[in-house]
């Protein structure tokens, strides 16, 4: 299966409840009923209320307009709501990670931020992988101290692909471990550095004011790092994941989101929000578990994974 394939395989539950609506709808022309379950289908789906609204504005002018002779019934419906959603999209299409770290300086440092239970520290794996397999020399940075199953789970990743991990202790200062992970990554001439962050802490200390403290030692020990911060969201949580989005990117400045779980989830349609409301690029979007799965966000692509059938 290639990945088109999977993607469109990932997005299927989100699919099928636009689907079903629409072709209600492309079948029974404007009925208001009909409108308004289509309109729910959409806000279900997690586009986003300023996105619904303009895509309800397009549909009800196009139900309105006659179809052509020589078009099929409902091609142009579809075409509107496409190619609506796809305007939205395209301005969050991202450079490849691996492009922003050919052009980069070295080392390229990548901080991975997001709550617990979203991926992040598989994420952190697989794009690791990705980038040795595109000729970098990547190096992780377990700074999440919080969780001593995060530290495990990146050091047996690192094991699995043959890579350093720079770890401490558990409940060892975070900012201390990117500390050394950094200077580890300049002594052995690594291209990029991966950082694992917690997702939550004790609650003596708040989270948001650790990533902030951890910036500032990069900043410090690496001028001009980090390079991206990536925010990982899960695409099962809905609009959480927005607000998790805004919340993220206030306190530390997020450059890239990384979409998880896309396969589980009928609302598929938070990338649109997200684009929608933040403007961020989305540079990768994981629709499985394997390392192929993650992979770089395509708008044209993911809008036919959206809507067209198999």
């Amino acid at each position: 299966m290639n990945w088109l394939q999977r993607l469109h395989e990932g997005l299927a539950k989100t699919r099928l409840a636009l689907r079903g609506s629409l072709d209600r709808l492309i079948g029974g022309g404007p009925d208001p009923a009909v409108l308004e379950e289509f309109e729910a289908s959409l806000i279900a789906a997690d586009l986003g209320v300023r996105t619904v609204r303009r895509l309800m504005d397009r549909v009800q002018a196009e139900t309105k307009t006659p179809v052509p002779v020589q078009s099929a019934p409902g091609q142009p419906l579809l075409h509107v709501l496409k190619e609506t959603i796809l305007g939205q999209l395209r301005a969050c299409e991202g450079e490849p990670i691996e492009r922003l770290v050919d052009q980069g300086p070295k080392p390229y440092v990548i901080l991975t931020v997001g709550v617990n239970g979203v991926g992040k520290t598989t994420t952190v794996a697989k794009l690791a992988q990705r980038l040795q397999q595109a000729g970098n020399k990547p190096l992780l940075v377990a700074a999440d101290t919080f969780r001593a199953a995060a530290i495990e789970q990146l050091e047996v990743w690192g094991g699995r692909i043959g890579l350093d991990v720079i770890r401490h202790q558990q409940g060892a200062d975070p900012s201390a471990v990117v500390f050394d992970g950094l200077a580890a990554a300049k002594a052995r001439g690594a291209d990029v550095v991966l950082i694992d962050t917690a997702g939550r802490l004790h609650t003596k200390a708040n989270l948001m004011d650790e990533l902030k403290k951890i910036k500032r030692v990069l900043a410090r020990e690496l001028p001009g790092a980090p390079h991206e911060v990536l925010l990982v969201v899960d695409a099962t949580v809905g609009q959480n994941a927005l607000s998790q989005a805004k919340q993220f990117h206030e306190a530390v400045g997020v450059t890239g989101i990384v979409l998880t779980k896309l396969d589980g989830t009928a609302r598929g349609g938070i990338v649109v929000a997200i684009a929608e409301a933040l403007k961020i690029p989305v540079r990768l979007i994981g629709v499985g578990e394997k390392v192929e799965d993650l992979q770089d966000f395509h708008a044209r692509e993911f809008v036919e994974a959206l809507f067209e059938k198999t």
